[in-house]
């Protein structure tokens, strides 16, 4: 078979037959398959989309493109359940969220991607954490969710080894915002996984690669659709993504916040909206909460009890990193050398959420190239919320960088992304829509 003949069925808007999927699955994985061919099926793609047949074919063959795991040796005496989220900008409720579940009960073995687009990744924001090792091998992997209750690692080479390279082409190619392509990407890795069930956080919005809620709810509809061929119970909430999530936005200054987070000193409103909804799916749909109250009590007692926390810390400490985290996090995460206020008067009124994610990129906490490394001290903190009234107490956020001249360029693109107003516009709610097998 020929690929540029897989290519040419694609760009003319055919449908693309089951044995050409799997062949161009199996040149992703084992590398045969140069990165030029596989960004010109990937606009191919983009351009003209897949079918549902193609979307579940392309996700089945992908899952088993490498180890499939199984957590039935283990005799664990709760659900394994992981969540995953399409990516926005300030995005550290995987964090959370893992050790809240093991505290009530669950097993998470979450595997996280790196940053994609202007969005930020889960995987880049723990090796902030000095020692955390993101990479373990499977044994070490399924030991410490065992013993731990959960472990956030990022895509090995053995787990769906297609996507994982297919994942880095897209990311700079211009080829990320593809429902069939997000749908299969995201369900490799967790049916891969071995998992009992999967919720998912749709994000929509201008941080988002859904822009509008018909895009956002097509996506869903689409995971949990190929999500049940493969018999994985998936939930879907689709979540506000028009503003920073939280008050930070840049890797370790995500590490920080996720700390006083679990610590309960610190919670912002709609950071903890979207932590308490997807924790209490999640409870629900593993089927450790019968209903909503419930499993909203519990996701709650996870955090204030301190439970979550102390997870978390024996987390970070099993792969590698520092035993007093937690308590001495500050003495640990990188500190740019320029720290500086983004002033301005009047009400904040709208955020051009991608804009902010660019310039982090910008000031380099996110990837041009396939690679890339990263500065974990960079980013922007203190983000005011839309509706604050900003002035010479308020900022519109505290940018970190690694020069005055990068500072600078950072703030002119966080100003240009931003609207004033004199009067606060209207709330809009953090979670619009819960899509579950039925709809």
């Amino acid at each position: 078979m020929l690929f540029t003949d897989v290519i040419r069925t694609k760009r003319d808007g055919g449908e693309l037959s089951s044995e050409q999927i799997r062949y161009f699955v199996d040149g992703l994985a084992d590398g045969s398959i140069p990165a030029e061919q596989v960004s010109a099926l990937a606009m191919a793609i983009f351009l003209n989309s897949l079918t549902f047949n193609e979307t579940a074919t392309l996700t089945m063959s992908m899952a088993s493109s490498g180890t499939v795991l199984d957590w039935s040796d283990l005799d664990l005496d709760g659900p394994v359940v992981d969540k995953h989220s399409t990516g926005g900008v300030g995005d550290k409720v995987s964090l959370m969220l893992a050790p809240m579940v093991a505290a009530c009960g669950g097993y998470v073995p979450m595997i996280t991607g790196r940053g994609l687009g202007h969005t930020g990744g889960t995987t880049d924001k723990l090796e902030a954490i000095p020692g955390y090792n993101t990479a373990p091998d499977f044994a070490t992997f399924k030991r410490i969710v065992r013993e731990t209750g959960c472990a956030i690692i990022g895509q090995t080479a053995d787990l769906a080894p297609a996507d994982r390279r297919f994942y880095a082409i897209r990311d700079v190619t211009g080829t990320v915002e593809s429902v069939p392509l997000i749908t299969a990407s995201i369900l490799a890795k967790k049916i891969a996984a071995g998992l009992d069930a999967l919720v998912m956080d749709v994000k929509v919005g201008s941080g988002a690669f859904m822009g509008t809620q018909d895009q956002a709810r097509e996506l869903g509809l689409s995971i949990v659709r190929t999500a049940a061929l493969a018999n994985l119970k998936t939930h879907v909430l689709i979540t506000d993504m028009n503003e920073v999530l939280g008050r930070t936005a840049g890797n370790a200054l995500e590490i920080a916040e996720t700390v006083r987070y679990l610590k309960n000193e610190d919670r912002e409103a709609r950071l903890d909206a979207v932590v308490m909804g997807l924790c209490a799916e999640m409870l629900i749909a593993s089927g450790i909460a019968a209903d909503r109250a419930v499993a909203l009590r519990k996701s709650e007692d996870a955090v204030s009890s301190g439970r979550a926390l102390e997870i978390f810390a024996r987390m970070i400490t099993a792969l590698g990193g520092p035993k007093d985290f937690v308590e001495k996090s500050d003495k640990y995460l990188a500190v740019a050398p320029v720290i500086r206020p983004i002033m301005a008067k009047g009400i904040l009124a709208g955020v051009d959420t991608r804009s902010i994610g660019n310039a982090i990129i910008g000031l380099g906490g996110g990837r041009r190239k396939v690679g890339e490394k990263l500065d974990m001290a960079v980013g922007f903190s203190a983000v005011a919320a839309i509706g604050t009234r900003l002035g010479a107490d308020t900022p519109l956020a505290i940018v970190h960088a690694a020069s005055e001249t990068d500072a600078d360029i950072a703030e002119a693109v966080y100003r240009k992304a931003c609207t004033m107003a004199s009067q606060a516009p209207e709330k809009t709610p953090v979670i619009s829509e819960i899509l579950t097998g039925a709809d």
